[in-house]
């Protein structure tokens, strides 16, 4: 299979937050609702926290359908040929691992302030070879809250950590966050989140979210522990994980918003630049607006794709597969005279592991 292009079973996943209505909808179900599994993760490779306490999980880890519609575990068919599936040049780099992990996220509700570690930090503090520098594409906002999605993201001007320790102490969350820059946020907007940056994605907000594959996240609640010692861990491990670098709005803008760069442009669509390699070298996200035949160039690797909108054919050297707005698909590295044939108009997410663009 890993000439021609898979289909991924939907992987909604639970969390510790309600949402998810946008992601049923996106993918055309009539009863679309939130509960308490406002992400789903495509194509991943990668395990929840839930497997620290559960070491059977398998929590997080996408599905595929084989030629005879049966179930099974990405990972797993990867491993029977990690280079054919994944590209040579990857896998001298990071093995048998996508080294990416890609979501749909919807939030009913904001999350909690938190940021995320950069690799030095979570191999010292985590024992984890990936940090987590993530990026969010808005594919969607919500119409019925009662405000207008927004997200926080990036310290203002002059903040220290002996100011943010200080109410991270005193357990003043709503303070910590008005150290925060409050941005609205519209369709097609994409925001770079680097590690150690403060966020928090606001209510209303479906994003696609691309990052690297890890489950780590630093809150900005303060807990107390009967060991002076554990506590002072505790500490280190969430103070010591933001990069406290503060800017203006406009320059926070400036850092974080992505302009788009558009890389082809022909008669039959266009391939645009989301975010790549002068944000980050961990991944690149691109997006297809097709109307026609168009074909893409081989990069000689793997990449995840989200139908975005519209509906078309996927065509190969190994033939041709229907897509349509929410399909999810894992596009091997061994396909051949890769097409993209649209039924009027389609737009496509795909996403890119280390060092393509």
């Amino acid at each position: 299979m890993y000439n021609r292009p898979i289909r991924l079973v939907p992987n909604r996943i639970h969390r510790g937050y309600p949402g998810g209505r946008e992601i049923d909808r996106f993918r055309g179900l009539a009863q679309a609702q939130d509960d308490l599994r406002p992400e789903a993760w495509v194509g991943s490779t990668t395990y929840t926290r839930q497997r620290e306490t559960d070491p059977t999980s398998t929590q997080g880890l996408a599905q595929m359908y084989t030629d005879t519609g049966e179930q099974v575990f990405l990972k797993d068919v990867i491993a029977t040929d990690p280079a054919a599936y994944l590209g040579e040049k990857h896998v001298a780099a990071h093995g048998p691992d996508t080294a990416v992990l890609v979501k749909l996220l919807d939030a009913q509700k904001q999350l909690g302030l938190q940021t995320h570690p950069d690799r030095d930090f979570a191999k010292k503090m985590f024992n984890s070879d990936y940090g987590k520098v993530e990026s969010w594409y808005v594919i969607g906002t919500r119409t019925d809250q009662e405000e207008p999605p927004y997200v926080l993201l990036g310290f203002k001007e002059g903040i220290t950590r002996e100011h943010f320790e200080e109410l991270f102490l005193a357990g003043n969350v709503a303070e910590m966050e008005k150290c925060c820059h409050k941005i609205p946020v519209s369709v097609g907007e994409m925001y770079f989140v680097d590690a150690g940056v403060p966020h928090a994605i606001g209510p209303g907000c479906f994003v696609i979210e691309v990052q690297e594959p890890s489950d780590i996240t630093v809150g900005a609640r303060m807990r107390h522990f009967p060991d002076p010692d554990e506590e002072q861990v505790f500490i280190e491990k969430t103070m010591g994980c933001y990069h406290y670098i503060g800017r203006s709005y406009e320059e926070n803008l400036a850092a974080y918003r992505i302009p788009p760069t558009v890389l082809v442009e022909t008669e039959a669509g266009t391939e645009t630049l989301l975010l790549g390699s002068q944000q980050t070298p961990f991944f690149s996200v691109t997006r297809l607006d097709v109307h026609g035949k168009m074909t893409t160039a081989d990069r000689g690797t793997f990449s995840i794709a989200i139908i975005l909108a519209g509906e078309g054919e996927l065509v190969c050297a190994a033939g041709r597969m229907p897509i349509r707005q929410g399909d999810e698909i894992f596009l091997p590295a061994g396909i051949q005279d890769l097409s993209w044939q649209s039924a009027g108009e389609l737009s496509v997410v795909r996403c890119y592991p280390p060092g393509v663009l």
